[in-house]
């Protein structure tokens, strides 16, 4: 994994870079470290936590993804500082009275005794400021949420054309050297995972190839991503060292094969159509520029490898495919 003196957030794995953008579940028994883009905290709910010092965060693991159980966490802790704010002004109201008992203050409401005039107002502006910030919150949320969904709708590659990203283009790092080429064509395919989170859009996809990056460069010391190629959740393929470079992916079986990983973890769910239909494409393309040879065997990476990979959900599917193999 990445330097033990770096701390990475928990959802993206990427690096924490800097303190601001870091966010610590108040959980003593998780105390989850994420980036603050990661928590799924709306900018109105962020500047509450840095402003308001009683109020605390727990991650959706601790306190539930349901959006609507957040907002109403979110609610509980808000009227708890209020009512604690309110504790803290009436204390100091009785201090003062025993210092100096021969001054009265003055009455809010000539009508009630001071104290209730006072608990009233308090109350009453409590439940304005209250009431105001959940309508700010649920609105922002609910368009953000709206973004969202549009953005994957159009995010997405569903028309059965493999689209493929460069590395430059997913915003990767060139290799560190010149890489040993591989002897054209290739014989054998090898399906894996990446055994992470996966992802439905182009600019999350780039996220989570470029950890990959950043994982296999900077903690195992290679000079470029292992794989050949990804193939994410949002119907792209994106390039590592692709068709004529020999990759880092299954030891012993570098050389004459072709790493395809597909972004996500499938031991127990399944990959989208469009995750699969790009890697179909993906073969097709390299048996058509005669990278792949026509009789080339397709295997799961379990096959060739003490590992999991790529899922038992994924591998009943590879079975299925032209290709695939159960000789060594």
């Amino acid at each position: 994994m990445l330097d033990s003196a770096l701390e990475c957030c928990q959802k993206c794995r990427g690096v924490i870079a800097t303190i601001p953008s870091r966010i610590e579940c108040d959980n003593g028994l998780c105390s989850r470290v994420l980036h603050s883009q990661c928590t799924g905290l709306t900018k109105e709910q962020l500047k509450l936590l840095e402003t308001i010092h009683n109020l605390s965060w727990k991650c959706d693991g601790c306190l539930g993804s349901n959006q609507n159980q957040s907002l109403l966490q979110l609610s509980k802790w808000l009227e708890q500082s209020l009512r604690q704010h309110e504790k803290r002004l009436e204390v100091l109201e009785q201090r003062s009275k025993l210092d100096d008992p021969g001054q009265q203050a003055p009455m809010l409401c000539p009508y009630l005794p001071n104290t209730i005039s006072r608990k009233a107002i308090s109350i009453t502006v409590a439940f304005v400021l209250l009431t105001t910030l959940l309508g700010i919150i649920l609105a922002t949320t609910t368009n953000l949420f709206g973004k969202t969904l549009n953005k994957t709708d159009f995010d997405v590659i569903d028309n059965g054309t493999l689209v493929m990203l460069k590395v430059a283009e997913w915003g990767g790092k060139p290799p560190k050297t010149t890489l040993d080429p591989l002897e054209l064509p290739v014989h054998r395919v090898i399906i894996s995972h990446t055994a992470a989170e996966g992802c439905e859009s182009r600019e999350i996809c780039s996220n989570r190839t470029q950890v990959v990056q950043s994982f296999h460069v900077d903690s195992w010391g290679w000079d470029h991503i292992g794989y050949n190629f990804l193939v994410g959740g949002d119907g792209r393929v994106y390039e590592g060292r692709g068709w004529d470079r020999v990759g880092a992916h299954t030891k012993g079986y570098n050389k004459g094969s072709i790493g395809i990983s597909f972004i996500g973890t499938f031991t127990a769910i399944r990959p989208a159509e469009r995750q699969l239909k790009a890697c179909q494409l993906l073969i097709s393309e390299g048996v058509r520029l005669k990278m792949l040879a026509p009789d080339f065997r397709l295997y799961g990476h379990r096959q060739l490898s003490a590992t999991e990979s790529p899922g038992e959900e994924l591998y009943k599917i590879i079975q299925k495919w032209p290709h695939w193999s159960h000789d060594i």
